[in-house]
C-alpha cells in the first residue's frame, strides 16, 4: 500500500491455497492482512500473517504472527517509532515469541511513489519453547533478552500497477555478544483492477543460535491474491 497521508485507514486483505492428492496429500494456506493510516505528523502500520502446509501426515508449516508499529515525526526528516510483535511458529520450535522496541529513524528518499528509511533502536525479546533446547549454552524452556535493531525499509511503485516493496532488520543480542537474528521481506505487487492485486513475497529469517537441533535460516516464498479496501 501507498503512504498517503489523509488521516484515513487502508487495509489489504492476501489469501493462497494449494493442494494435491494421489500418490501424496500436500495442502497449503496462507492469509496475509495488512493497515495504514497515515498524517504528515504520524503512521500507524498494523500486520498480520498466517501460514500452514501439511504433506501427507506431517505439519511443515505452522507459522502465524501479529505486529503493529507508531511512526512520530520530528523535526525535518527525523522520526521516532515504537513497534510490537507476536509470532508462533511451532517447525522452529517457538510456541510464541513477544518483542517490543523503540528507536529513532530517518527518512532517507521520500515522494508520492514511496520512500526509502533507515533506522535502530533497542529492544527486548522473549521466547517460549515448545521444547527444551540449549540456547547460549544453557538449557531453556524460554528465554529472554535484550537487543539492538538495526534496519531499513524501501517501497516504490515503478509503474502504475506495480509496487515494490523491501525489509531488512538485525537485532544483535545485547546480552550474549556475537548472537543475532536477522529478517529480509520483500514483494511485489500488480494490480489487476483497482480493488486486486496479484502478489509474490519472499521472506528469508536468520537465527545464529536458534538452539540444538534446529536449522539457523528459514527460507518461505508465497504467491496469492490481495484485495486493497480503502
Amino acid at each position: 500500500m501507498l503512504v498517503k497521508k489523509d488521516n484515513q485507514w487502508r487495509y489489504s486483505l492476501g489469501a493462497g491455497a494449494s493442494l494435491s492428492s494421489g500418490n501424496s496429500s500436500a495442502r497449503s494456506v496462507n492469509i496475509t492482512a495488512d493497515a495504514l493510516k497515515a498524517t504528515a505528523q504520524d503512521k500507524w502500520t498494523i500486520y498480520g500473517r498466517m501460514l500452514y502446509a501439511k504433506n501427507d501426515s506431517e505439519t511443515t508449516a505452522d507459522l502465524a504472527s501479529l505486529g503493529a508499529r507508531y511512526d512520530r515525526e520530528l523535526a525535518r526528516d527525523w522520526f521516532v517509532f515504537g513497534s510490537g510483535e507476536w509470532m508462533r511458529d511451532r517447525p522452529a520450535n517457538l510456541t510464541q515469541r513477544w518483542s517490543a522496541s523503540v528507536g529513532p529513524g530517518y527518512h532517507v528518499y521520500q515522494a508520492d511513489s514511496g520512500y526509502w528509511d533507515v533506522f535502530g533502536g533497542v529492544g527486548y525479546t522473549r521466547d517460549e519453547l515448545v521444547a527444551p533446547t540449549v540456547i547460549a549454552d544453557e538449557l531453556r524452556s524460554r528465554y529472554g533478552r535484550a537487543e539492538l535493531l538495526l534496519g531499513e525499509e524501501f517501497q516504490h511503485q515503478w509503474t502504475d500497477t506495480t509496487t515494490f516493496k523491501q525489509r531488512l532488520v538485525l537485532y544483535p543480542n545485547l546480552q550474549d555478544t556475537g548472537s543475532f537474528r536477522g529478517m529480509f521481506e520483500t514483494s511485489l505487487a500488480v494490480a489487476m483492477n483497482k480493488r486486486l492485486n496479484l502478489t509474490a513475497s519472499l521472506a528469508y529469517r536468520y537465527n545464529n543460535d536458534p538452539g540444538d537441533g534446529l536449522k539457523k535460516a528459514d527460507l518461505l516464498f508465497v504467491t496469492g491474491i490481495a484485495v486493497k479496501i480503502e
